[in-house]
């Protein structure tokens, strides 16, 4: 299929749309294999941790039952080859001992609560601590920590696993009893959709994301500087010393923030900007200009021009996390057998803001009974 006729099959995809749709028919690409399970590690408890790999559209990845980690994800390049475009470790004890949370799906709380501590319904609650004197992504046993229950499916050109896990009420200081499942779809196209679902039995706060590291030139190849990136947001939410939200959307225009032109990932990495100085690089929600979208809608853009591999997001999340990656120090050793250092990945994770629990401004993380939390992003790769 020509390439600029899977995009726009692939961007329709992604708003909800089908090729039948467009009024035109369409390929499957290079076709769907089912998903194919196998042991990946025992933890010390004596569980049994599985990786299953899918196959569909010229994309391959691994994911694992523990904490929904995509392992590796495959996509090729200009020239048809293919490469791990997702920093992540070769063995399950590397996951468990010293992982930032590579390719993790992160919960309940994706990004920080300021102080662990928030007030619901009149009520303060206490969570976990686990950066500085902040929360982070969940506390110290968040979701990237459990091991999910997988059911594998296929539904029509299209491959995919569903990822069920219960958290119990009071589990690093959450109220409730949150039932979530998890979707990763691969769809016939290549292309990486999450739909995510959770309900609770008490008023809760809930904030789904995925941090899987992305080098598009290869996992392992070095430095992501040479990325050009868009995103499609005219404002941002500084940040304190701590890394938390001062409740502030201020604008992009005239600060290194400005990326609703694609530029390099390095061109102002390295600005004296107190808002860098803080995070040592970027590591700051960005407000979409979409806000929050009944439909996936497009959100960012990152490219190689080294490969020619383009990731294209879309989602219905009102935010967006660019994490450059700035805390990767040269003391872990990937799955390609190189060491990671400042700058080899970086991440664009989907969300609600960060510490929105404590404040009111920003769209609302509350799920309460009877109610269904749903997000869903979708990954489109293009070269």
């Amino acid at each position: 299929m020509d390439m600029s006729r899977r995009t726009v099959i692939a961007g329709a995809a992604a708003a909800g749309l089908t090729a039948a749709t467009l009024g035109s028919a369409h390929a499957t690409g290079s076709g769907a294999a089912a998903p194919v399970r196998s042991l990946f590690g025992v933890l010390p408890d004596g569980t049994k941790v599985h990786s299953w790999s899918l196959a569909n559209g010229g994309t391959r990845m691994k994911v694992l039952s523990y904490g929904g980690v995509v392992q590796s994800l495959e996509v090729p390049d200009r020239r048809g080859r293919l490469a791990n475009v997702s920093l992540g470790f070769r063995s399950l004890d590397d996951y468990v001992a010293s992982s930032p949370y590579f390719g993790a799906l992160i919960g309940r709380y994706g990004n920080r609560i300021g102080k662990g501590r928030f007030t619901l319904d009149g009520r303060t609650y206490q969570v976990d601590v686990n950066d500085g004197e902040n929360s982070l992504h969940g506390g110290a046993q968040g979701f990237d920590k459990r091991v999910w229950d997988v059911e594998p499916f296929t539904k029509g050109a299209d491959v995919g696993l569903h990822l069920h896990l219960t958290s119990r009420d009071g589990e690093m200081g959450y109220p409730g009893t949150l039932r979530v499942k998890v979707t990763y779809t691969l769809t016939r196209y290549g292309d990486w959709r999450i739909d995510y679902a959770a309900t609770t039995d008490k008023p809760t706060v809930v904030n789904l994301t995925s941090h899987v590291y992305w080098n598009l030139a290869g996992e392992g190849s070095g430095s992501i500087e040479g990325h050009r990136l868009k995103i499609d947001g005219s404002r941002y939410t500084p940040v304190d010393a701590g890394l938390i939200p001062t409740g502030e959307q201020a604008r992009v225009a005239g600060t290194p923030f400005d990326f609703r032109r694609a530029k390099t990932v390095g061109e102002d990495l390295r600005e004296a900007h107190q808002q860098l100085l803080y995070g040592q690089g970027f590591d700051h929600n960005w407000v979409l200009d979409k806000g929050i979208s009944p439909r996936p809608e497009w959100a960012a853009t990152l490219q190689d021009p080294s490969s020619g591999r383009t990731l294209r997001i879309a989602t219905t999340e009102p935010g967006l996390q660019f994490y450059s990656g700035n805390f990767l120090d040269g003391t872990l050793v990937g799955t390609g057998g190189r060491v990671y250092r400042q700058g080899d990945g970086l991440c664009l994770e989907t969300q609600h803001f960060p510490d929105s629990p404590n404040r009111p401004s920003f769209p609302s993380t509350v799920l309460r009974p009877g109610q269904t939390y749903r997000s869903t992003t979708v990954h489109s790769f293009t070269r």
